[in-house]
């Protein structure tokens, strides 16, 4: 290109498109992470809240500085964007799941970054040039118009984020009580569901709770949670090891206590137990379940309230007695989805409840 020559329009493209592309992987980002931190990290401390913030605001700190350095910015947009898209595509492709929507899903959120950086780098070459044109504009706003989008959308979608979900999560029912409690399902029938412990959220050493695998084998020798992961040459553990084994059987009858011999006192909640007994503001939510996954058709919206769950604790789905098929099993979220997962997936948002007759 020859400094001597006008610009053309095109020529100012590679900036506007690479500026467009970091804004909506920030845009995406910021609202992921402030929905996931509003429906998963609300709980404890601020520091887990605003963990989910993390990935915006790496991206965030990237875009500032390709806006202002091109070359650099640009460059960390390359690494940082394939690095993170090959780790994800490599997960999936070792465990033989990649498909063609996860392969176009994880490019949008960290691939395109590659795009956007090649883009930075001829944006940086045009910079140049203008300067030597004396083509900078000479008002402020102009000068700096990127910035002020980059920064105005991230606070527009927060805005709208803290609006749409500070009412609900502020307006919260806890009383505070994690001892056995009677609730009264959307179908009539009263259930008593365990105390906090061994048959509610038994959190375990490493920070999370048992999967659907560890709470089915728990009475296979040797008794316990421990030694009862799936192995890639062993099979999920089934239905009838479930009745058989599962941890629920097992709890004595205060259900304080898992022990070495079942006690046939408590058993596993089923996904229509757990769904009739989601509520709202102390009012039973009116769940009903048509034995599909998806949106349980409910009167009022539940949320992650007392007396099912612990609003103050991290869980925000339930594991249901039943299995979905040989390697996944059914859960619950709080607002009602019923969806599947593998059976021997456990981490810190996935609890469960035993449950007994009055």
């Amino acid at each position: 290109m020859n400094p001597q020559t006008k610009l053309k329009w095109w020529q100012n493209l590679p900036g506007i498109l690479a500026t467009g592309i970091v804004l909506f992987v920030n845009g995406m980002w910021a609202a992921w992470g402030l929905g996931e931190m509003f429906y998963e990290g609300w709980y404890g401390s601020w520091g887990i809240r605003l963990a989910y913030l993390s990935i915006f605001a790496a991206i965030f700190l990237l875009t500032l500085i390709a806006l202002r350095w091109p070359r650099m910015g640009g460059t960390l947009l390359i690494i940082i964007g394939a690095g993170f898209a090959l780790w994800w595509w490599g997960k999936e492709l070792f465990q033989g799941t990649l498909t063609w929507e996860q392969f176009f899903e994880y490019f949008i959120l960290s691939g395109i970054l590659v795009v956007a950086g090649l883009l930075f780098w001829w944006d940086a070459r045009v910079r140049k040039i203008k300067q030597e044109l004396g083509l900078i504009p000479t008002q402020w706003w102009r000068r700096n118009l990127r910035f002020l989008i980059a920064l105005g959308i991230p606070l527009i979608i927060t805005v709208g984020m803290l609006a749409a979900n500070l009412p609900i999560v502020l307006s919260r029912v806890d009383d505070g009580i994690r001892t056995e409690r009677a609730i009264t399902g959307s179908d009539g029938v009263t259930l008593v569901w365990a105390s906090a412990g061994p048959g509610w959220n038994w959190k375990q050493s490493w920070g999370g709770f048992p999967s659907w695998q560890s709470i089915a084998l728990y009475g296979q020798e040797p008794v316990g949670i421990d030694n009862k992961t799936h192995s890639a040459d062993e099979p999920y553990a089934t239905q009838a090891e479930f009745d058989q084994y599962n941890l629920c059987r097992y709890l004595s009858t205060d259900g304080l206590t898992a022990m070495d011999t079942p006690q046939d006192i408590w058993r596993m909640a089923t996904v229509s137990e757990l769904v009739h007994a989601f509520s709202l503001h102390n009012e039973n939510a009116g769940c009903t379940w048509n034995g599909e996954l998806g949106l349980a058709d409910c009167t009022l919206t539940p949320d992650k309230e007392t007396p099912l769950w612990a609003p103050d604790e991290a869980p925000v789905y339930y594991w249901a007695y039943e299995e979905y098929d040989e390697d996944n099993a059914y859960y619950v979220s709080y607002n009602g989805y019923i969806k599947r997962q593998p059976k021997g997936w456990g981490n810190p948002r996935h609890g469960y409840r035993c449950v007994r007759e009055p």
